[in-house]
């Protein structure tokens, strides 16, 4: 009594230890490295062989009448996330399938001259005339809908990183917001146009090529709203 006892309560104390556990074993990942042509891709080349014919006012990096927008490396664009995913799907299958098999033993005749001849094939037809029958039948059907709704707006300044051959900018940011323990998380990168940068120095997300976008929090509520990774094995071995 007290062995089963001492086995009960060791197991109950490792399924509470393994339920307290918060360690995050399958976190979802982004990586933010740039895309492999934006390496492959060599930077623009400076022009320093520049002279000076006179003009005073168009000239330089920050020339006087011209728009105040990101145009080298290090200078700031601020980027308007605003994504909407919105998506439904419907599928059902329905399957039937029936079956029948009908197998009829054979008859033996005689001349009917021979009384013992006769007799035997009586004898016969008794064993062998047995029938055989089977029937099956196989019905599935299936049926699934999904619906997503969501939607995250938000602006964030990002720095130029590289400006490619080609005149696109490469860009990166993070910004880190830390209230009450709690760490909120926006990062982004991708590559942008020169020419869909408003007079604002402002570009939209969907004008982003490669965009990579992350939102995520840190904290007490994170955590709490999390399974902890000895309930997570748990679930992943468990046959049923």
């Amino acid at each position: 009594m007290i062995k089963q006892f001492l086995v009960t309560s060791i197991f109950f104390y490792a399924i509470l230890f393994l339920n307290g556990c918060t360690a995050n074993l399958t976190d979802p990942e982004i990586d933010f490295e740039p895309p492999a042509y934006v390496e492959e891709m060599p930077s623009i080349e400076d022009k320093t062989d520049f002279a000076s014919t006179g003009s005073i006012f168009g000239q330089g990096d920050n020339p006087l009448f011209s728009d105040h927008k990101a145009m080298h490396v290090n200078d700031i664009v601020r980027v308007v996330i605003s994504e909407n995913a919105q998506s439904s799907s419907t599928g059902a299958k329905q399957l039937d399938e029936a079956d029948s098999t009908a197998l009829g033993g054979g008859v033996f005749t005689s001349a009917g001259t021979n009384p013992a001849v006769d007799a035997a094939a009586a004898k016969l037809n008794g064993l062998a005339g047995v029938g055989f029958a089977s029937t099956t039948t196989n019905a599935f059907g299936g049926q699934g809908s999904a619906t997503k709704d969501a939607s995250f707006t938000t602006t964030i300044s990002a720095r130029i990183v590289k400006v490619l051959q080609n005149g696109n900018y490469f860009i990166s940011g993070k910004r880190e917001i830390l209230v009450d323990d709690q760490k909120q998380i926006i990062q982004i990168s991708g590559v942008i146009r020169p020419y869909d940068i408003d007079q604002y120095n402002k570009i939209d997300s969907a004008q982003m090529s490669e965009a990579k976008i992350l939102y995520k929090t840190e904290g007490d509520v994170d955590r709490a709203t999390k399974q902890g990774w000895g309930t997570k094995i748990i679930q992943a071995a468990w046959p049923f």
